[in-house]
């Protein structure tokens, strides 16, 4: 089965490229231009329509004085809710057994707090109820059923998430999971009826990350997610585990993660990037550092195993730039601030072909 990552023009004002190519061996390395945000900033690792929309509400929210908290909570909802994604909340694609389960964190770098839930089911925005852990328990993680019911006692409805396109792929993957099995056509019919292009039923790493600097220069972040389709029931990746697929420090920046969790999880990779930056990197170096630092440990075991991360930052400063660790393309993401609404290309560090 191959592995690969799906995202979706509302308006892009300027579209921002760099320049230079190193090689490593028979691997490329292409390296696009770091950014200088003007404050208040909100990105997001979403470049398609939704992510865009999603920009244009949050800087709405900045631009009236609003908190990098509310920003980045309503323009996360604007992915989560919407039924064409298939990595992120409503829509997004299930477990093994055909029920999505999603997760989500918050961090608020002015309060040095976070939230977070994870496996829960039958809530479209639970970025928003990671929201009211964070400020209204003194827990951090909630998962399964406590994080349902602790939704509904907040007034949450629950809903039922699997929409009839992430159902259908669904049981397309689950018919071609075993030509063994009796899921599928008749056996007589099944090479007239199944495709080569059928059986390639990609698994998806879908997430969202959402950063924002307000006015005040205070930080705060999201990471909204499905996690990986057909996943083992009650699997959690690394988009609820602060420090992994999310992290904040108010006097430093904000880090996201999107791909592989496990890897991320064991990386500590958003905290990683923000420490770097602490260093003196720039947001688009420390998410290089990371991918760097995750490849340095799969080489001395498997030096052909790459990973999809994708990484996403933002400094105190306004800087911004995200990296993406082995694919076609760069990284790119899209950034609002009172210049408008922009895609931001980054950097691959391992090109795919």
């Amino acid at each position: 089965m191959s592995r690969k990552i799906s995202r979706r023009k509302f308006f892009n004002k300027s579209i921002g490229f760099g320049a230079g190519v190193l090689f490593f061996k028979d691997l490329k390395m292409i390296s696009r231009g770091g950014s200088v945000g003007k404050i208040p900033l909100i990105l997001t690792s979403h470049t398609n329509q939704t992510g865009q929309n999603a920009m244009k509400l949050g800087w709405e929210i900045l631009a009236s004085g609003g908190t990098a908290l509310d920003a980045v909570e309503k323009s996360t909802n604007t992915v989560e809710i919407d039924p064409e994604d298939i990595g992120v909340g409503y829509g997004g694609l299930p477990n093994e057994d055909g029920v999505v389960q999603l997760d989500a964190s918050v961090m608020d770098g002015k309060t040095y707090n976070a939230g977070a839930v994870a496996c829960i089911e039958n809530i479209k925005t639970p970025c928003s109820v990671a929201r009211i852990v964070m400020e209204r328990t003194d827990h951090i993680l909630l998962v399964g059923k406590g994080a349902l019911e602790f939704a509904k006692k907040w007034g949450f409805k629950e809903e039922n998430l699997l929409t009839e396109k992430a159902r259908e792929i669904w049981l397309k993957w689950k018919e071609n999971l075993n030509k063994d099995d009796d899921w599928g056509p008749p056996d007589h019919l099944r090479d007239l009826e199944i495709s080569a292009k059928n059986n390639e039923i990609a698994f998806n790493y879908g997430t969202t990350n959402h950063l924002a600097i307000d006015k005040n220069f205070d930080i705060a972040g999201i990471t909204s997610t499905s996690g990986l389709s057909w996943k083992i029931p009650g699997r959690v990746g690394d988009s609820p585990i602060i420090g992994a697929g999310l992290y904040v420090d108010n006097d430093v920046g904000a880090a996201g993660a999107t791909g592989r969790g496990e890897d991320v999880i064991k990386s500590c990779a958003s905290y990683y990037i923000v420490m770097r930056m602490k260093q003196g990197r720039t947001p688009r170096e420390a998410c290089e550092d990371a991918i760097r630092l995750i490849v340095d440990k799969y080489k001395k075991v498997n030096p052909t195993f790459f990973p999809s991360e994708k990484f996403v930052a933002l400094n105190k400063k306004g800087e911004y730039g995200c990296a993406y660790l082995y694919g076609k393309k760069p990284a790119r993401m899209c950034v609002a601030n009172e210049d408008g609404v922009k895609i931001y290309t980054g950097s691959v560090i391992f090109k795919k072909g």
